[in-house]
C-alpha cells in the first residue's frame, strides 16, 4: 500500500445517541468507496463494524471500531462509536484520535441525549464538528422541524450543506450548487447562509464580498477550514444510510471539505508533570520525531494485545523504535498496521494523520504516548474527561481456586475499557464499577463467554465518605521500652475542614528540628493510615487539611515506626475532638421517558430524596429530565423506572458531589459500623 502525505488523509469519528444508524452508515460509505463489495447488517450481525459477538448479540454497537477507505486518493479512517449511555467513555476515548466529529441523529427521534453530549465533548476538544441527519427516508419526520431544533439548540452556526429531495431518495448539494428544488426550504438560500457564514471568518475575504457581490465556492477552502475550527461554521448533511440517498456527496463532503491533518485544530501534548508541565506542539510533518497517541487497547485471546493509535507527527515503519510515555525501554514496530473491523491490515509506513495498530507489545495502554525520543520527560496528551463510573457490583468466585482466573479477566478488561474500574474495599469486597446496568451486564457475559470466569454478584457497599466539619488539636506520644532498644515519637497536629472535593491535603509546619525531617514522611503515612477507615463508619475520609506543627524525638529510640503509630493516632484523637460526619454520594440523573410518565417519576425521584432540575424534549411525546439524587436510593432504579413506563424508560447516572447523609442515615452507618467491628472482635 502506498504512503500517503497527511494532506490526502481525513479522519473522522462518528457519534451520537444509540439507533442513530452509525454501523449502518459507515457499512455504506465502504461500500459506495469499493471498500466491501456488499452492505451488511446490523440485525443479521454480518456488519464490518460490529464484529464482537456480544454486539451481534446484543444488536448494538459497544466498542469503538476502526474502519479504512480510499475515495478519490484520499484515505479515510473513520472511527464507529457506541452510542449507548453505558458505553459512552468509548466514544470520548475515540475523540483525540480525529479531526472531525461527525454527530449522527436519527431523523425520526431528532435530538437526544448523547447527541448532545458528544456535541460538548468534541466542542471541548476542538474538534471540528458536523451534524449528519440520518433516515431521512423514514416515515413520519419532520425534517424542517428537526432542522430548526439543532440551531435551536446548537447555534444558528449549523448550517445545511445539503439538503433532502425527492421525498428522501436523494440529496442536493447546497455548497457548489447555487441552485435546485428540494422538499424544503430553498437552495438558493441555503448557499447564501453557507457563504456568508464562511466569509465572515476573513475580514479581507468579506470586504472583496461585499464589493464583487459573489464569490466561488472553490475559492472559499481555507476560510471554509478555518470557521470549522474556530465552531463558527457546524455543516448539516442529509442521508439515509438504508437507500443510499446522500452517501456519495457524504464522501464528496469529507474529501473536498473536511480538514487534513495540517486542516484541523493541533491536539495538546504535554512534556513533564503536574505544574512544571510544558505544552509542546505535534506538527503533521512526515520526517519530525514520532508523536502518536493510543485511544485504544484490544486484548485478543489469539493475536494477543492491539493498541490502536492515532500517528499525530512523524512517520511508524517496520522496525520503527518507540517508546511508551515515559518508558526507558523501548519496542521494536514488528509490522504496522491499518485496521478494517476485526481484521489487522499490514502497511509499508503510517504518517501524520493514519490510524494504525501494533499487536503483541505487552506494556502498551490506553491514553499512552508513543515516541521515538529518547528524552526521560514524561510525553502525554492533556487529560481526556470520562465519566465516573457509579454502577457498582461487589463480586466473589463461584469457584474456589478461581480467584486468579477472575483478577486476570477483571486486569484484561479494564485495560480495554477506561470507564471500567475495579477496587477492593474496606470490607474486603472486590468491586467493579461501570456506568450503568447494560455495561455490567456486558462485562459479567464478556468475563464468562471469554474469559471463562463463573462469579456470584451482590450490591456493594454505596461509596459513603467521612469528613470533619470544624478545626481540632490532636497530639500522641508513642513511648515503648522493650529490654533493648526504644522507640519514642511525638506529634502535635491541628485538622481543618476543606471545601467539598478538596480532598486531603498534608503539611508539614514543623520548626526547629523538632520533628528530624526523615521522620516527617512517616508521620503522613501514619496520617494516611486513618484515612482509609473514618472513625464514624469506618469509610474513608476526605476534604480536610493535617498540619503537624510541633512533636519530639529522641537521638537513640526515634524511629519511623514510632513516628507511624504517633501521627496515626494524633489524627484518630484530633478526628474525635472535629465532629466528623458521614457523606454521600450525590448523582446527576438524566431519566429518557414518555411525556405522560413525567408525574410518576417526578414522584418517585421526590420519595428517593431527589429533586429535578428541569426537563428537555426530545422527539415527540419524549423527555429528558434531569435532576439529581443520592446514589443510595437508586439501587435497582432500571426496575422500578421500566415499571413506570412501560418499559420504556432509561437512565443515566454520573457523579455531581458528596453532601452530608441526613442525622439518621448517619446514625443507622454507624450503628452497622459498630456491629461489625465488634464481630470481628470476637
Amino acid at each position: 500500500m502506498p504512503k500517503l502525505s497527511p494532506e490526502a488523509i481525513r479522519t473522522i469519528a462518528l457519534v451520537g445517541h444509540g439507533a442513530a444508524g452509525k454501523t449502518t452508515l459507515a457499512e455504506a460509505l465502504l461500500v459506495k468507496a469499493g471498500a466491501i463489495s456488499t452492505m451488511g447488517s446490523v440485525e443479521k450481525g454480518t456488519t464490518v463494524c460490529d464484529f464482537d459477538p456480544l454486539e451481534k448479540t446484543y444488536q448494538h454497537s459497544l466498542n469503538a471500531a476502526i474502519v479504512h477507505f480510499t475515495s478519490r486518493d484520499t484515505r479515510i479512517h473513520l472511527i464507529d462509536t457506541p452510542g449507548l449511555p453505558d458505553f459512552i467513555g468509548r466514544g470520548i476515548g475515540a475523540l483525540p484520535a480525529v479531526e472531525t466529529a461527525a454527530v449522527v441523529i436519527n431523523a425520526q427521534n431528532g435530538i437526544e441525549m448523547i447527541t448532545s453530549r458528544m456535541m460538548q465533548w468534541a466542542a471541548r476538544r476542538k474538534l471540528c464538528r458536523m451534524i449528519i441527519v440520518n433516515k431521512i427516508d423514514a416515515e413520519n419526520i419532520n425534517l424542517p422541524q428537526l432542522l430548526a431544533n439543532i440551531q435551536n439548540t446548537f447555534g444558528r452556526e449549523c448550517l445545511p450543506i445539503n439538503l433532502p429531495a425527492d421525498g428522501g431518495r436523494r440529496v442536493v448539494d447546497c455548497f457548489f450548487n447555487p441552485s435546485g428544488e428540494a422538499d424544503f426550504s430553498s437552495v438558493a438560500d441555503a448557499h447564501q447562509a453557507l457563504i456568508d457564514q464562511v466569509v465572515e471568518i476573513d475580514e479581507e475575504l468579506m470586504a472583496r464580498y461585499l464589493e464583487q457581490g459573489d464569490i466561488e465556492p472553490g475559492q472559499l477552502h481555507a476560510p471554509f477550514e478555518q470557521a470549522l475550527r474556530d465552531g463558527h461554521l457546524i455543516p448539516v448533511c442529509f442521508v439515509s444510510a438504508r437507500n443510499g440517498a446522500g452517501i456519495a456527496e457524504l464522501l464528496d463532503i469529507i474529501v473536498k471539505l473536511l480538514p487534513n491533518p495540517a486542516e484541523g485544530n493541533p491536539p495538546q501534548f504535554l512534556k513533564g508533570e503536574g505544574a512544571q508541565a510544558k505544552p509542546i506542539s505535534a506538527e503533521p510533518d512526515l520526517h519530525k520525531h514520532v508523536l502518536a497517541h493510543v485511544f485504544k487497547v484490544v486484548i485478543d485471546p489469539f493475536v494477543g494485545r492491539i493498541g490502536a493509535f492515532r500517528v499525530h507527527q512523524g512517520t511508524i515503519t517496520k522496525d520503527t523504535q518507540l517508546f511508551i510515555g515515559d518508558g526507558r525501554k523501548p519496542f521494536k514496530v514488528g509490522h504496522p498496521y491499518l485496521l478494517m473491523g476485526k481484521d489487522l491490515v499490514e502497511t509499508d509506513a503510517l504518517v501524520p494523520g493514519d490510524i494504525g495498530a501494533v499487536a503483541k507489545v505487552e506494556d502498551i495502554h490506553f491514553d499512552a504516548v508513543l515516541h521515538d525520543s529518547h528524552d526521560e520527560d514524561h510525553i502525554h496528551l492533556a487529560p481526556l474527561e470520562f465519566p465516573t463510573p457509579m454502577h457498582s457490583l461487589a463480586i466473589e468466585p463461584r469457584r474456589r481456586g478461581d480467584e486468579q482466573r477472575i483478577s486476570d479477566a477483571l486486569h484484561k478488561i479494564a485495560a480495554e475499557d477506561p470507564t471500567f474500574h475495579v477496587a477492593h474495599n474496606t470490607s474486603n469486597q472486590t468491586v467493579i464499577s461501570g456506568l450503568g446496568d447494560l455495561h455490567m451486564r456486558y462485562i459479567l457475559d464478556k468475563m464468562t463467554s471469554q474469559y471463562h470466569a463463573e462469579i456470584t454478584t451482590r450490591p456493594p457497599r454505596i461509596p459513603y465518605r467521612e469528613t470533619i466539619t470544624t478545626r481540632a488539636e490532636g497530639h500522641h506520644r508513642h513511648k515503648k521500652q522493650t529490654g533493648g532498644a526504644g522507640q519514642f515519637g511525638e506529634v502535635f497536629l491541628r485538622v481543618e475542614a476543606l471545601r467539598r472535593g478538596a480532598g486531603f491535603e498534608f503539611v508539614d509546619e514543623v520548626k526547629g528540628g523538632t520533628i528530624p525531617t526523615q521522620f516527617i514522611p512517616a508521620v503522613e503515612k501514619g496520617v494516611r493510615q486513618v484515612l482509609d477507615a473514618g472513625p464514624v463508619a469506618g469509610y474513608p475520609m476526605q476534604d480536610m487539611r493535617v498540619i503537624v506543627y510541633d512533636g519530639k524525638h529522641h537521638a537513640v529510640d526515634s524511629k519511623e515506626i514510632a513516628f507511624i503509630s504517633a501521627g496515626k493516632r494524633a489524627l484518630m484523637d484530633a478526628i474525635g475532638k472535629a465532629r466528623p460526619i458521614v457523606l454521600e454520594p450525590i448523582v446527576n440523573i438524566e431519566i429518557t421517558a414518555p411525556e405522560n410518565s413525567m408525574g410518576d417519576i417526578a414522584g418517585d425521584i421526590s420519595s428517593k430524596r431527589g429533586q429535578l432540575n428541569g426537563t428537555d424534549a426530545l422527539a415527540a411525546g419524549t423527555l429528558l429530565i434531569k435532576g439529581q439524587v443520592p446514589l443510595s436510593e437508586i439501587n435497582n432504579y432500571q426496575a422500578r423506572l421500566k415499571s413506570v413506563t412501560a418499559g420504556q424508560g432509561s437512565f443515566s447516572i454520573e457523579l455531581s458531589h458528596y453532601e452530608p447523609v441526613p442525622p439518621g442515615v448517619q446514625k443507622e452507618l454507624a450503628a452497622q459500623h459498630a456491629k461489625t467491628a465488634h464481630a470481628e472482635e470476637q
